[in-house]
């Protein structure tokens, strides 16, 4: 996202090679972390609950930002030179992440039901 924000409304002129091949390589290894988190907290949860994937807020907003991000990766493999639509999806991506974080906690349909929202009294 920061190299989104940089390329985007800080860098004159245009972005090189380079600097969008850093941007894809953050996002590999940024996507291949919570591809193995999602899958690592399914396999938990079918220990803890006696299944992988119950459609609890929190999963439903990880799936989406992981689509999300998806979405970018599938963009920059078929359009490589069309670089400034893929950089604001990397920054919806990342508010979409900033929801599943943060935000959780303050849906009304979290509230109480979801066993990953956390009262901080």
């Amino acid at each position: 996202m920061v190299m989104s924000v940089y390329l985007l409304f800080f860098k004159k002129g245009e972005a090189t090679d380079k600097e969008a091949d850093i941007t894809d390589n953050l996002t590999y290894v940024g996507l291949a972390f919570m591809t193995l988190g999602m899958l690592m907290g399914a396999l938990w949860a079918k220990e803890a609950w006696g299944h992988y994937w119950s459609w609890d807020p929190k999963e439903t907003w990880a799936a989406i930002t992981w689509l999300a991000y998806l979405v970018y990766v599938h963009y920059r493999q078929h359009r490589p030179k069309d670089l400034k639509p893929a950089l604001w999806t990397l920054i919806v991506a990342f508010c979409l992440l900033q929801m599943c974080w943060w935000g959780i906690n303050y849906l009304p349909s979290a509230q109480g039901s979801s066993v990953h929202t956390y009262n901080m009294q």
